[in-house]
């Protein structure tokens, strides 16, 4: 990959710290346990009325082949070795790490004109997820809209919102950024993260970004622990596991992992209720939290709290991290129901990230396979799962509908 690369946009993702925390939260645990899992990740567009032109897609192409010269520098490497979680061997394996583009496979052969897909080993392809999608989103607004008119349309919206919090028009408690992944640009997300960053609002506060360079550049805290992936291929990776039980396999690595640090557990890759069958009083004692990320979150809510103190457990004394398609009004309405009854936290994605009059792209890379053998997803909400084999889907339904009835 020494040939020159041109494009027509300038370089979009400059820095491999560019990435969501969990990744690394993930990638470590991977690097640890799992290094010889391999996985497929597949894209998708789940706009309608969206179409990516043969421009777009080599542009894409030739941004991606620009984040894969990127390299760890000494600085970013001591960056993440002070993180307390972070182990050494695992920063030194991110000396030696880079990206490959040759486990890309990019076309035009899709509905939306545009068709990624990564294949490798798992520690490759989860690192390749969310700087893909960060680009993806970045040349198609560049590329489609008047960008000027767009950037100054989202600035006046977010002095709009920190002028919201600042004046105490919404109380939202603590919040972290979430948006890298949907963005606008960049650009977009620096200026959020930094606005943020400098408002006092009347009541609650910013505690961090999931997006670990601008974490770095600003010093606020980098958030993020778990996704989905984790639990899809520690539960359904290994051809032996019944994944009904994937919960309590990811679980289980996690803490050997990281004991009782670094401990939001995500509540609905195989639905919640199925979660609680292993959530049981080990680890509701070692996670300090749970998030959720689909289906009702006051329903939610409610079930987590009785969870706890059916367990014995004091709410107060843990988290419920709320991350799904929020805004600040959203968001303060759940706070209301929650605030007193536990602690309560906000990931807020796209609402900080790339809120325009252009409505924002519904775009997704997910893991389709694992060691050569289907996974999914299956939600609280219908319709966020993604898995090419039907079949698959339908035999983890059953698996999980088993467990439900004859598991007590």
């Amino acid at each position: 990959m020494s040939e020159e690369v041109k494009t027509k946009l300038p370089q979009i993702i400059t820095s491999l710290l560019e990435n969501d925390m969990y990744k690394f939260s993930m990638g470590q645990a991977i690097y640890h346990r799992f290094s010889d899992y391999k996985t497929t990740w597949s894209f998708k567009c789940r706009n309608k009325d969206v179409f990516f032109t043969p421009e777009m897609v080599e542009e894409i192409r030739s941004q991606i082949k620009l984040y894969c010269k990127l390299r760890f520098t000494e600085e970013e490497l001591e960056y993440l070795n002070n993180i307390r979680w972070i182990k050494g061997s695992y920063v030194d394996f991110l000396r030696l790490w880079s990206p490959r583009y040759e486990d890309f496979e990019i076309s035009t052969d899709a509905e939306c004109g545009l068709s990624i897909e990564t294949k490798g080993t798992w520690l490759n392809t989860s690192m390749y997820e969310i700087p893909t999608l960060a680009i993806v989103n970045e040349v198609y607004f560049r590329m489609r809209y008047d960008y000027a008119e767009l950037i100054r349309e989202f600035k006046d919206k977010l002095d709009e919102k920190a002028e919201w919090l600042h004046s105490g028009k919404y109380s939202v408690s603590a919040f972290s950024e979430f948006g890298l992944r949907r963005r606008l640009s960049s650009e977009a997300q620096e200026l959020a993260v930094r606005k943020f960053s400098e408002t006092q609002p009347k009541s609650g506060r910013f505690v961090g970004t999931s997006n670990v360079y601008l974490a770095k550049k600003y010093g606020i805290t980098p958030v993020g622990t778990m996704a989905h992936e984790w639990i899809m291929c520690v539960g359904q990776g290994n051809h032996k596991h019944n994944p009904a039980y994937s919960n309590w396999y990811a679980l289980n690595e996690w803490v050997r992992e990281y004991g009782v640090l670094n401990g939001t557990a995500l509540t609905d890759a195989i639905t919640t209720d199925c979660f609680l069958k292993d959530f049981q009083l080990t680890y509701a004692t070692l996670f300090s939290g749970v998030r959720h990320d689909s289906g009702d979150p006051f329903e939610w809510g409610d079930k987590m709290i009785r969870h706890y103190e059916g367990l014995g457990i004091d709410p107060k004394s843990k988290t419920l991290l709320f991350s799904d398609s929020l805004d600040f009004e959203r968001a303060e309405k759940i706070f209301r129901e929650f605030g007193g009854r536990t602690r309560v936290a906000f990931g807020i994605g796209t609402y900080l990230s790339n809120d325009t009059c252009v409505p924002p792209l519904n775009i997704v890379m997910k893991t389709t396979a694992c060691n050569g053998m289907d996974v999914a997803k299956i939600s609280d909400t219908e319709g966020k799962g993604m898995c090419k084999n039907p079949d698959y889907v339908k035999y983890l339904q059953r698996c999980i509908d088993w467990r439900m009835k004859y598991d007590k």
